[in-house]
């Protein structure tokens, strides 16, 4: 399962309002080649859940995730933060056995 931190589901929500998107549209969360220590993470809107994607709701917010990227992402929590040392999302995922320091890639 991907669950969702309080503040990530108010910042979900606000940027699927801001840009007039319909709760038709899931916040899509996956992994990529690359990033200074080797997979990095996405998130995007999608509209389409395909075949093989796993779909969870957390909190109001549904999060789809394709199986490739769900094998790295199983347990995670997304997280959003305003703060001085940095600002946008973060992902908590405890299947990480090294990550960078600007949170957004991380190896297994």
């Amino acid at each position: 399962m991907i669950t969702v931190s309080d503040k990530a589901k108010e910042k979900v929500t606000a940027l699927r309002a801001d840009a007039g998107l319909t709760d038709a549209f899931r916040l899509r969360a996956s992994v990529a080649g690359g990033g200074c220590s080797g997979l990095s993470y996405k998130l995007d809107f999608d509209d389409e859940v395909k075949p093989m994607d796993q779909e969870f709701e957390d909190k109001g917010v549904r999060v789809v995730v394709d199986m490739k990227s769900f094998l790295y992402l199983a347990g995670t929590e997304l997280d959003f933060s305003d703060g001085l040392n940095g600002k946008g999302f973060f992902f908590n995922n405890p299947n990480a056995s090294r990550t960078c320091g600007c949170g957004e890639s991380f190896s297994v």
